[in-house]
């Protein structure tokens, strides 16, 4: 059992900590905005991600592969609508770090809506269902278990990465400096994007 706790850790953190649209944008929000500021876009990102994991263990799988037009609609939202929160982040002013910049921060419907419709969400936890479910009595229990296990994982995780942006703060601190790191966000998750969709 603790063989599998380990490998679903490792290999959650693995899947959910490569640089991806919603970490990119977690770290270019912590950069650009702060810690504070970021919480609600964090918890957004965290709803949706709960909304993949139970999408995962009710069979989204099954729907896509029936369906590949329900897929490519729903990787078309997705990529839309990482590329309007990437804008978001490319575009934002620069702003001394003592400025309460909670107006201007992605909210947190703009996270939840990107892990909503962020793909790369739903293939890792199919991966990680079909890999690495908890070996408990039940399919029901070591369903629950493991998307339990799965989403503690990620609130560290994203949590880092919002941290990890904020640390990279201070390279944000003149207007030059600050506009090439916005737009590099910004663009790595385009790229992000691109490499999901294509791949």
């Amino acid at each position: 059992m603790y063989e599998s706790l380990i490998s679903l850790v490792v290999a959650t953190a693995l899947l959910l900590g490569s640089p991806g649209p919603a970490p990119l944008a977690l770290a270019g929000v912590g950069a650009t905005f702060g810690i504070k500021p970021g919480l609600p876009f964090l918890t957004g990102i965290l709803l949706g991600l709960a909304v993949a994991i139970v999408g995962a263990t009710l069979g989204l799988a099954t729907l896509f592969s029936a369906f590949p037009d329900v897929k490519l609609a729903v990787q078309i939202a997705g990529a839309l609508y990482i590329l309007y929160v990437a804008q978001k982040i490319a575009r934002a002013p620069v702003i001394a770090v003592n400025d309460d910049t909670s107006q201007t921060a992605p909210r947190l419907i703009d996270g939840f809506i990107l892990n909503l419709l962020n793909p790369k969400a739903y293939a890792a936890f199919f991966a990680l269902f079909s890999q690495f479910i908890l070996p408990l009595e039940g399919a029901l229990l070591s369903h629950v278990a493991t998307g339990i296990v799965c989403f503690s994982v990620a609130v560290v995780v994203d949590a880092v990465w919002l941290v990890l942006g904020r640390l990279i703060r201070p390279l944000f601190e003149t207007p030059r400096s600050a506009r090439i790191m916005r737009v590099s966000f910004a663009l790595l998750m385009v790229a992000a994007v691109i490499w999901a969709m294509f791949k």
